[in-house]
């Protein structure tokens, strides 16, 4: 149980990379290559919660691209 008490407290970033494919990160932690952070580190449920509004489509953006200049 002391491991889901430190991980509900933890900090994450949401991350999003050039496909703006969405994730979450470790507050502290490098970021992965071609990932950045987006506003401010929070718990990790808000991180999910916010997530889940933004990406509302989960094809890359490369493709909805091509489908739409095509």
């Amino acid at each position: 149980m002391a491991h889901e008490s430190h991980e509900s407290s933890a900090a994450y970033h949401v991350v999003i990379n050039d496909e703006e494919q969405y994730s979450i990160w470790r507050a502290g932690m490098e970021l992965p290559a071609g990932w950045h952070a987006v506003g401010r580190p929070r718990p990790k449920d808000e991180c999910l919660a916010y997530i889940e509004e933004q990406w509302t489509d989960m094809r890359p953006a490369s493709l909805r691209r091509a489908i739409r200049d095509s």
